[in-house]
């Protein structure tokens, strides 16, 4: 489970920056990000192996793609990504549904993609202002949380829109 999130994860890096790299607002932060919908749908689905699926995707992308010359924001920044996700599962969810979507009707499922969408940046921009890097914080915070849930609806959306046509 840990492993098929890894590969989904780095999937989801790869056809964002496909078909959304001009909405790339820095690295790692877009106004559409798929990898976040990708990050709350194996913790939601897989629970804490997702989590650990993400946390070693995060930590490859982090460490040899968006930041190779900063192994402090790389290895900070692996954990945030994993520990958002998993946050928002154990707060609203865990023991509730399952290791499936189908326990989720959509309004639970919209609230789950808010909560992700603004913990995730907040955990970031939180460790940026300790960090010094407070420059455009808010913008930031703003873009991160706007590509966040667009990423998340379209990712959440998509895999239970696939659990009703299999149902069928």
């Amino acid at each position: 489970m840990g492993a098929t999130t890894a590969v989904l994860f780095l999937g989801a890096i790869w056809l964002n920056e496909l078909l959304f790299a001009r909405f790339e607002f820095a690295a790692g932060i877009s106004w559409i990000y798929l990898p976040a919908g990708v990050r709350l749908l194996s913790t939601l689905v897989f629970a804490g192996a997702g989590a650990i699926g993400i946390l070693v995707a995060s930590w490859l992308i982090c460490f040899f793609y968006f930041f190779p010359n900063d192994p402090i924001r790389s290895f900070a920044g692996g954990i945030l990504a994993a520990l958002a996700p998993w946050l928002t599962y154990r707060v609203l969810v865990a023991g509730r549904i399952g290791t499936s979507l189908a326990g989720l009707g959509p309004w639970r499922l919209l609230g789950c993609a808010v909560a992700f969408s603004i913990a995730s940046p907040a955990l970031h921009h939180i460790w940026f202002a300790l960090h010094g890097q407070d420059e455009g914080l808010l913008r930031s915070f703003l873009v991160m949380a706007s590509g966040d849930l667009a990423g998340t609806l379209i990712v959440l959306y998509t895999a239970k829109l696939v659990l009703i046509m299999r149902q069928r």
